[in-house]
């Protein structure tokens, strides 16, 4: 390797640190119970993360949306394969330095979560989801790809809102590969399964109305144009709740005071 390419990687390896690096101030409302999540899940089910990095804030920022990554869950498919922590991994991500990776559940227990689950798919169809991401385990992703992805060190622009999304591909297009729903995108394409809505208009059928809408689908249609959000936006997708779905009754709940009564009571003590 030249002395140029050399340098050209370390920068690129620069970059892809920074962008991972952590924000500070990011507090969950609701983090995840692994357990709870991993009672829940199905192979194929798509995980939305909202992320604490600094790549994270530009994509919530540009997509006007809570989740800035995503994973897929692929069942028991690693049996016997621990992280470093112990648990066994049961989701594929895409990370922007390492690529295609697999990781526990548990890596997310502090941070907030969805689930996405892709109605209508068979069995088969789940499992041939399963394994085009399996197949895509150790892909690399050029580190120099990423400098487009370095305006995400810069404050976030002052960018009206039609034109946020259309920033997340500037340049080739190939940086938005190294982002995680990309290759998540492929995957459910791999099985002729949509994401986003129909174009045009036809009864009964899901579609979007307005001409920006629809001019903006056309656009992210190839699979390194999607973003986490399309997974929560689809109408093909159902949105499951792990506390809703194991048995939710309001009645069992343990209220405290009302910071009403608390005040007068407080008040009273004086």
């Amino acid at each position: 390797m030249s002395a140029y390419n050399n340098l050209i990687d370390r920068l690129a390896k620069w970059i892809a640190d920074r962008l991972e690096a952590t924000s500070s101030g990011y507090k969950p409302y609701t983090p995840s119970d692994p357990q709870t999540l991993l009672a829940c899940l199905k192979p194929g089910d798509v995980l939305l993360i909202e992320g604490n990095q600094k790549i994270s804030a530009g994509i919530k920022y540009l997509t006007q949306s809570t989740w800035s990554h995503a994973a897929l869950y692929v069942g028991d498919r690693f049996e016997g394969k621990k992280s470093e922590t112990g648990d066994q991994d049961r989701l594929i991500e895409v990370n922007l330095g390492d690529g295609c990776v697999s990781v526990p559940i548990s890596k997310y227990q502090t941070y907030n979560t969805r689930i996405c689950r892709a109605e209508g798919l068979s069995e088969d169809e789940r499992a041939q989801v399963v394994t085009f991401m399996i197949g895509k385990l150790g892909v690399k992703y050029d580190l120099r790809n990423i400098f487009d992805l370095a305006r995400y060190l810069l404050p976030t622009p002052p960018v009206p809102v039609r034109w946020r999304r259309r920033m997340l591909s500037l340049g080739s297009g190939e940086p938005t590969k190294a982002i995680c729903s990309s290759l998540i995108a492929q995957a459910f394409q791999s099985v002729a399964y949509p994401i986003l809505p129909e174009v045009t208009l036809a009864p009964g059928r899901t579609s979007a109305k307005s001409t920006y809408s629809r001019r903006e689908i056309l656009h992210i249609r190839h699979h390194s144009l999607f973003m986490p959000r399309d997974f929560d936006l689809s109408p093909y997708f159902s949105i499951i709740k792990p506390t809703i779905e194991k048995g939710f009754d309001h009645n069992k709940l343990n209220w405290g005071k009302p910071h009403i009564e608390v005040a007068a009571e407080e008040n009273l003590d004086k």
